[in-house]
């Protein structure tokens, strides 16, 4: 294999000089901006209000109004953090309501998409669907109340679930969430986080005793090294391209580690600066085409390398971690070969890998989903952390191991207690804790976990709800198997949604009935409310009132619920308003402390300081870092004649809400599969050609789009290519589901 650094064709350099990247694929940043503006032009002064006083509802990075504490710079205008990602959302916050009689006869509506259904407009009042029934109708308040509460008050609360999506959510309402389903006794409360980065949180609390990022995006200034595994900030983090922009500057190199060379990460084209809006900037020096899988693999021969060249930080190790004895036995059991053949690169790749790890005295080392959304996700983080530990790059400057998250506060959801095998501050779901969690609530807390994300989902199918409450989200997008989905959901006797917009799995029939409960936004959020960000920043965000329809705010709901079905111990659920919340929040959850005095945009504290593990301090029970071996993945690296390893990954979407059928970045449109040149010459196939990928699941009609990928590796678009991703199969720490998969490949005539 020849050397994994990036370098520049001719045609490459001579398109670089082409000004705003005219005729090439990439985001038209100001184009779009403007569209925006008239997308919106209906209720502008209140799209203001939201974008300058509110805290930004799109990836994690964090922004009060235009405030982004990374950026500081003499000149304010520079440190304006404006991203696509939150303006795409923006609509969401400002749309009017639909008439709601368009839902008396839902077969109207089943054709259309998620994207045209959300262009309807907002949610305005209850709904209710009985079995059989054409469509909705309009209830009260009350009534909806009445309906669930009859079904609570009548059920087994182990045959309750609720699940709160990252969708705009707050603090506030993960944590109202929680304390509803264990006021109601149970633990069958699970949040979004589950479907990402929950491999992340398993792994991290048992070797670094955090679970979170130990460093800050100022990390990424002045370090030497920054390395993206499975991670795509040019489409799920856009404003990190600007820190990777002025990172770059400082002389920091950047490496992917990653089956795609994503476009985005090899060159970018930064709005807000002008040298980059108008000619882009080269972000990524290495290229390594690790496997889908194969980073644990590719880790070993890495450190396999580190350790007999003696490129370890020996100190550290000695000071501050236990079980490297271990991990080097292990290392030293394997074969090259092997760790070739898994991994997909050869040892000439590791050791270029290994050479650019011993000449950084500092680095970040940054993953996401494609690491994490594996069956071995939480080995493959370890194996990040076994590499960040072996050089001491955590608890220091320029350094740290970085979970980084793509959705608005979803580092918040487990440490309020939104998990269905974690209370509040990450705390374990055991009788110890439990028993600690009663005595500061003054009612009983269920001590057995309760159901997980895609548990509920098994737990519909079998018969063994009565009561799915769904807190935004779509578990018929978001989950394996869709058609298997929708017939769980339509097993569970009352489901309820509580949303802002429409999405189709509204229209699943139930066994009794299906109530819509209208949300506000976390801008309309009474007494305001908070999101944490990736970097562990806890920033205020003030109610920006306004009132659509019957819209509620969404923990007023939740806590309404609760008294209503229990009237004569409704005292005991407190947090009467979300100034006494946010109080209770800084007594329950340690970390949070200072929340309680956040008032006002701009407010904000950091939880933890700067660096968690500071000098090499770890919050484990005997004050180390642990290493760990872990087991190679159990499956064949290499493909067959017509057998493929798929993967999938994001175009122009947040989360599961597409924006559109042409990835700007790339050019691939929501049909395209992804495929090496190579593999597609071997099969006869050219650019366009129609495909379909079949395997024992299903089959996924697709158009080849030739890209720079490793051989024998695919990708195609999620949520489309759930349809072939095998319900089931979870990492077994997080329960995150696994969605990769193996594939044949077959023209269609």
């Amino acid at each position: 294999m020849p050397s994994c650094k990036i370098s520049k064709t001719w045609q490459a350099k001579l398109k670089s000089l082409v000004p705003f990247g005219l005729g090439q694929h990439k985001p038209k940043h100001f184009r779009n901006m403007a569209g925006i503006v008239w997308k919106n032009r209906d209720n502008l002064p209140y799209a203001w209000k939201v974008l300058s006083q509110g805290v930004c509802d799109g990836c994690a990075l964090g922004v009060a109004g235009f405030h982004d504490w990374t950026l500081e710079h003499k000149q304010p205008w520079q440190g304006i953090h404006l991203c696509m990602t939150r303006l795409n959302l923006l609509r969401l916050n400002t749309m009017p309501a639909f008439d709601p009689n368009i839902l008396s006869d839902i077969s109207r509506l089943q054709s259309l998409s998620n994207a045209e259904l959300r262009e309807l407009g907002r949610l305005p009042y209850p709904m209710l669907r009985e079995k059989n029934a054409k469509g909705f109708h309009r209830i009260s308040w009350d009534e909806a109340y009445a309906r669930i509460t009859k079904t609570i008050r009548a059920a087994n609360p182990n045959r309750l679930a609720f699940f709160v999506t990252s969708r705009g959510v707050t603090n506030e309402v993960y944590y109202m969430a929680q304390k509803v389903a264990r006021f109601l006794g149970t633990n069958n409360v699970d949040n979004a986080a589950r479907l990402c980065h929950a491999p992340s949180t398993a792994a991290m609390k048992q070797s670094l005793g955090v679970a979170a990022t130990t460093c800050s995006y100022t990390d990424w200034y002045g370090t030497d090294l920054l390395v993206f595994f499975g991670s795509n900030p040019a489409n799920d983090q856009p404003v990190a391209m600007k820190y990777l922009h002025e990172a770059k500057k400082l002389g920091a190199k950047v490496v992917l580690v990653n089956p795609y060379r994503e476009p985005g990460m090899e060159r970018y084209w930064v709005p807000s600066t002008m040298s980059s809006a108008v000619f882009g900037t080269d972000i990524a020096d290495y290229w390594f085409p690790v496997a889908i899988g194969g980073d644990i693999a590719f880790l070993y021969g890495v450190l396999k390398i580190l350790v007999e060249k003696d490129w370890l930080d020996a100190s550290f190790i000695k000071q501050h971690t236990v079980g490297f004895e271990e991990l080097k036995s292990r290392v030293a059991q394997l074969d090259f070969a092997d760790l070739e053949k898994f991994s997909g690169v050869d040892r000439e790749a590791m050791r270029e890998f290994a050479k650019l790890i011993r000449d950084a005295k500092n680095a970040v080392l940054v993953w996401s989903m494609g690491i994490t959304q594996h069956a071995f996700g939480a080995d493959a983080v370890q194996m990040i952390l076994n590499l960040g530990l072996a050089r001491g790059y955590v608890g220091r400057d320029k350094c740290g191991l970085m979970p980084i998250r793509g959705h608005s506060s979803v580092q918040g959801g487990a440490e309020m207690g939104a998990y269905a095998t974690a209370f509040p501050s990450g705390k374990p779901v055991n009788a110890e804790n439990a028993a600690k969690l009663s005595a500061q609530y003054h009612f009983p807390v269920p001590s057995i976990p309760g159901l997980t994300a895609t548990e509920m989902v098994e737990a519909g199918a079998r018969g063994e709800l009565d009561l799915l409450y769904c807190l935004g989200g779509n578990f018929l997008r978001t989950l394996p198997e869709p058609d298997y989905v929708r017939r769980a959901m339509g097993n569970v006797p009352l489901r309820v949604h509580q949303d802002i917009i429409l999405t189709d799995q509204m229209f699943i029939e139930a066994r009794e009935a299906v109530l819509l409960l209208p949300a506000k936004t976390r801008y309309e959020q009474a007494d305001g409310g908070t999101e944490t960000t990736t970097e562990r920043r806890i920033i205020f965000s003030p109610e920006i009132p306004r009132q659509v329809g019957e819209a509620e705010t969404e923990w007023k709901i939740l806590r309404e619920l609760a008294a209503r079905a229990y009237p004569d111990r409704a005292h005991l659920l407190g947090c009467e308003t979300g100034w006494q919340m946010r109080e209770e929040i800084a007594r329950v959850v340690p970390f949070y402390e200072g929340v309680q005095r956040l008032k006002k945009t701009g407010d904000a504290i950091q939880y933890g300081g700067p660096h968690l593990c500071a000098d090499g301090n770890f919050p484990t029970q005997d004050g180390k870092a642990h290493f760990r071996a872990v087991d190679l993945p159990e499956f064949s690296a290499k493909k067959t004649n017509a057998s493929f390893k798929a993967t999938t990954r994001r175009g122009k979407q947040f989360n599961s809400l597409v924006y559109a059928e042409v990835d700007p970045i790339n050019g691939s449109p929501r049909d395209a599969v992804l495929m090496n040149p190579d593999d597609a010459a071997t099969l006869h196939l050219i650019q366009g050609d129609r495909v379909a990928l079949s395997n024992d699941i299903g089959r996924l009609e697709a158009r080849v789009f030739l890209a720079p990928i490793a051989s024998g590796n695919l990708q195609i678009h999620w949520p489309e290519g759930n349809v072939i991703i095998r319900r089931g199969v979870t990492e077994p720490l997080s329960h995150v589901p696994d969605y990769n998969t193996q594939v044949s490949v077959e023209k269609i005539a």
